[in-house]
């Protein structure tokens, strides 16, 4: 019986992991520029002293759902959506480049532009700074410009132009802090194919509905191998009853 228990009880774990992911994607299904998380795991024999006869089922890989969400315009002049493949540089916690599709920007007390979790956005030169203005504009090509304070449109300015690359497929991976790392830890060149759509946010791209349609089934399969666990019980104390009669 202790196979059947091992079997049920190592599926039930990766289980419980399949279910934190799927809630974690529902969570975020109205955050912007989200991207699903997807797990895999296999069956493998568990190795060691005697027969392989036990099964588990480790995580082989952990990812991310990269298609497009929806884009909505709102008509924002600090909200952009990035137009097909591509991604945005920002500065991660730990001083690194890191990258993002959330294009609801702001600009902070000090005049620094960053992302709406507080990650200063990069140009090519490094963070961008914005200076006191009465009007803001984004272009296509992610070029800031601004109408300083106390003067008219004619007056208009480029401070920077928001660093853009083009990730090559399946090189990203999510980092702690909801960015986008290259998987080899390398830094992506600009890439002046890239653009924006200035006014306009991409929304998460899980579905409500498959998410929830996941945790269902889930949460069934986990009860299904609760109760080969409580039968293998069962089983183990009806087969001692038996030898304690035969004794």
């Amino acid at each position: 019986m202790d196979r059947l228990v091992y079997i049920a009880s190592a599926t039930a774990a990766r289980l419980e992991t399949a279910q934190a992911v799927a809630a974690n994607n529902l969570a975020n299904a109205s955050t912007t520029g989200f991207k699903a998380d997807l797990l895999a795991s296999r069956a493998a024999l568990l190795q060691g002293d005697g027969w392989d006869s036990r099964v588990y089922a480790p995580v082989t890989g952990a990812g991310l759902d990269a298609s497009a969400g929806a884009v909505t315009q709102t008509g924002r002049d600090l909200d952009v959506a990035i137009d097909g493949d591509g991604a945005m540089a920002v500065q991660a916690t730990d001083g690194g480049e890191a990258y993002t599709r959330a294009g609801n920007l702001r600009v902070s007390a000090d005049g620094m532009l960053q992302t709406a979790s507080g990650q200063a956005v990069l140009g090519d030169g490094g963070p961008l700074l914005v200076p006191p203005y009465q009007s803001i504009s984004i272009g296509h090509d992610g070029t800031v410009s601004v109408v300083p304070d106390g003067q008219g449109p004619a007056a208009q300015a480029v401070v920077g132009r928001i660093k853009l690359v083009k990730p090559a497929p399946g090189s990203l991976h999510k980092a702690g802090d909801g960015t986008l790392r290259t998987v080899n830890g390398a830094t992506l060149p600009a890439d002046a194919a890239v653009k924006l759509t200035p006014g306009a946010l991409e929304g998460s791209n899980v579905s409500t509905v498959g998410a929830m349609v996941q945790m269902i089934e889930t949460s069934r399969q986990y009860e299904l191998q609760v109760r080969l666990m409580q039968a293998a019980e069962k089983a183990d104390q009806a087969s001692s009853r038996l030898l304690s009669l035969n004794g």
